[in-house]
């Protein structure tokens, strides 16, 4: 098992940056994929990025290909998603996920969810 939690949301204008990142616990932090997904308000939970267990892949969202970055630093168990050129449709609570079977479609199969971190984007 992993808990996850995640931190660095907040509220910026349209054309900034910011940086999430995702604690999780245990020893066993690099047997997880690891992904970002995010919520609007009466919208789907929709994914954004994932990478690797070692960070060797990566995969994105086409709504946020060439924008956002997502990293991990396994020695501190620890899951990054650079936010750069933010949108107002970017707006959203951020979730951390971790993923232990390692299926072929990274957008679904994550087994443990942080509580969220907010995102708001204006103009």
């Amino acid at each position: 098992q992993v808990q996850l939690q995640e931190s660095g949301g907040g509220s910026v204008q349209a054309g900034g940056s910011l940086r999430l990142s995702c604690a999780a616990s245990g020893r066993t932090f690099s047997n997880y994929r690891m992904g970002w997904f995010r919520q609007a308000p009466g919208k789907e939970r929709e994914f954004v990025a994932a990478i690797s267990r070692y960070g060797g892949t990566t995969y994105y969202a086409n709504s946020v290909q060439g924008r956002f970055i997502i990293s991990r630093d396994n020695a501190k168990n620890t899951v990054f998603l650079q936010m750069n050129s933010l949108k107002p449709e970017d707006t959203a609570v951020y979730y951390c996920a971790a993923d232990l079977t390692h299926g072929t479609n990274w957008q679904v199969g994550y087994d443990y969810w942080g509580q969220g971190t907010q995102v708001t984007v204006s103009l």
